[in-house]
């Protein structure tokens, strides 16, 4: 069923299924925050630190367009993970007025460590689960966040 056929769709199930994404995010949230407890960086300093590991250098304004953060907090975001040897200021090969954040080698230990660690417990949570479920399960997110993209 395609979401064109919308009126086919029960109210009641997207409410479930909003609900159901609603807490897992949550609890998403909760553990992450929970494996940072043992690292010196916050959540939303994880939350940079994982967009510089994933996408590269990049820039104050483009660091903070993809946080939803004004570029005076992302600033000082940054100053605090350069201070705590995470990341740095470069100046940028093409163009020398551009500042952009590089990430350093404990910055790319610590989100490649505290991955490792969520891939683990997400392990954990799926021991119950058969191959051909863990299989659908990853096509329908894959195709939900396509669709939301």
């Amino acid at each position: 069923m395609k979401l064109e056929d919308s009126h086919r769709v029960n109210a009641e199930i997207v409410a479930s299924i909003e609900k159901d994404l609603r807490y897992i995010s949550g609890i998403i949230k909760q553990k992450g925050r929970e494996m940072l407890s043992n690292y010196k960086i916050t959540p939303p300093q994880f939350i940079a630190l994982q967009w510089l590991f994933e996408d590269g250098d990049m820039t104050i304004g483009e660091l903070s367009n993809k946080m939803f953060l004004a570029c005076s907090t992302t600033t000082d975001l940054v100053d605090r993970m350069e201070k705590n040897l995470l990341v740095e200021r470069v100046k940028d090969s093409n163009d020398r007025r551009v500042v952009r954040i590089h990430l350093l080698a404990e910055g790319e230990r610590i989100i490649e460590e505290v991955i490792n660690k969520r891939q683990l417990y997400l392990k954990e949570v799926l021991v119950n689960f058969s191959l051909e479920e863990i299989q659908l399960f990853q096509n329908n997110l894959m195709k939900l966040h396509q669709e939301m993209r």
